[in-house]
This record gives C-alpha cells, structure tokens and sequence, in this order.
C-alpha cells in the first residue's frame, strides 16, 4: 500500500496546536531532519524581548532544538522589534531561515530596504482569483521566497469544480486543484495545500509530471479578482480583529 504524507509541517502560536504537532513529531519514526517544521510570531509577542520569549515557548511546545523557519504573523505591532531578535535566534542557529506573512509590497520593501537579514520567506495569499503579480515581483527583486497559504483558494468559487480550472485540467490528464496548484508552482511559488485527507494529499503530490502551457497559464491568471476574499489587510477593522486576537494573558 502507498503511503502519502506532508514533511512540511506549518504551525503557528496563535494555532494554539504546536504541543499537539509535538507529541506528533515525537511519536513519529520520521528523522527530524526529514521534516520541515514551521511556526509564527503572533502579534501579541511582538517586540525584541517579547519576541524571544515567545520563541522559546514555541519550541518548547514542539519540543525541538530548533525550528526550520520562523515567521512574523502580520505586518503589525512592533515588528521591527520582532525582526531584530529573529535576526540573532538565526544568527544563533535556533532557526534554519526567518521570514513574515502576510507583508504587501510596501511592507515588505520597507523591512527589506531596513533589516540586516532580509526576509527569506513571504507567506502570503496566492490563487488563481487572487493572483499578486506586482507583489511577486516586489518579492524576487528582494530575494524573498513566495510562499501560498490558501493555494485552493480555502475552496472559494467552486475552485475544485471550477469550468476554465477543468477545461484545463481535462488536456493533462489532472484536476482543477492540481491545475491551481501547478500554476503557482511555475510562477516560482510554494505552496502549502491543507488536506487531512489521503486521497486529497496524493492527489496535492500530483502535480510533478506535467507542466501547463504558457497559453494555459495566462487563462488562469486572468481569473485574478485583484483582490483578496478571504481577508483584507488594508482595512482598519482587519487590524483592530487581528490585535484584538489574545493567545495568552
């Protein structure tokens, strides 16, 4: 029987299941060098100081001797704080590489242009109805990874029967999902499709095989909305949610 399973393991602190990705990782015959174990700052623990005790809880919590990327959550609360301890835990070899979430162009540029270590990783919203063409561009002029959360879209627009997604699909042989998941992928993106399913994660793995046509690859960017809707980042009500999110007293 195939066996099917994820070595990218991405957590976060405001999750509230790093113990629970822990005791996994411990019961597992997986090398630990074998996994890819990813955790985030919350807004909450930003800061210089704050950021360094957060991180030590979160590796606590996993139960690890270091963490393969650490990232800041959202572009708010003292984040420049947060990027100079991340800078040392990196420097210190705590962390294998360090980078944010959820950094639009301007942000990203600004902590760019400023930091001594610059972001290895942006982990933002990418998929085909929320494209950010500008905003890749402004990642590989910096030299920073883009990595897609929410690559299916969370299952928004019917994305797994999607018409122009299948019409595609049918010419390789491969889903709507695979589709999307693929066109991210030639774009130079990570991807981190969530599934608990078997059956979903063989299908995610599904993708090396074949590679979509430059023609294909315009028709599912031009179903680009322009605009995320999942969440907006630019709006105030966003930013008072996000702070007022507490994962601790």
């Amino acid at each position: 029987m195939t066996r099917a399973g994820y070595r990218l393991i991405d957590t976060a602190a405001a999750y509230f299941n790093e113990e629970a990705v822990g005791a996994a990782i411990k019961k597992s015959a997986i090398p630990r060098e074998e996994l890819f174990i990813t955790t985030k700052l919350w807004i909450q623990d930003a800061g210089y100081e704050n950021a360094k005790k957060a991180f030590q809880v979160s590796l606590d919590k996993l139960g690890l001797g270091y963490i393969d990327l650490y990232l800041i959550h959202q572009p708010m609360n003292d984040y420049y704080g947060s990027w100079r301890a991340m800078e040392e835990l990196y420097e210190a070899g705590k962390v294998r590489a360090i980078g944010v979430c959820n950094f639009y162009p301007e942000r990203l540029a600004d902590l760019c242009l400023n930091a001594r270590v610059k972001p290895m990783v942006n982990q933002v919203e990418l998929h085909p109805f929320f494209a950010q063409t500008g905003a890749l561009a402004t990642m590989k002029e910096f030299g920073v990874q883009p990595e897609a959360w929410g690559p299916l879209a969370e299952g928004k627009h019917g994305i797994f029967t999607h018409p122009a997604l299948t019409e595609i699909g049918a010419k390789y042989g491969k889903t709507a999902a695979q589709v999307a998941l693929k066109w991210n992928v030639q774009r130079g993106v990570v991807i981190i499709p969530k599934t608990v399913h078997k059956e979903r994660m063989e299908e995610n793995l599904g993708i090396w095989d074949f590679r979509l046509s430059d023609e294909d690859m315009e028709a599912i960017g031009a179903l680009d909305l322009g605009h995320s809707e999942i969440i907006d980042h630019s709006a105030a009500d966003t930013a008072k949610f996000l702070n007022g999110w507490k994962i601790h007293e």
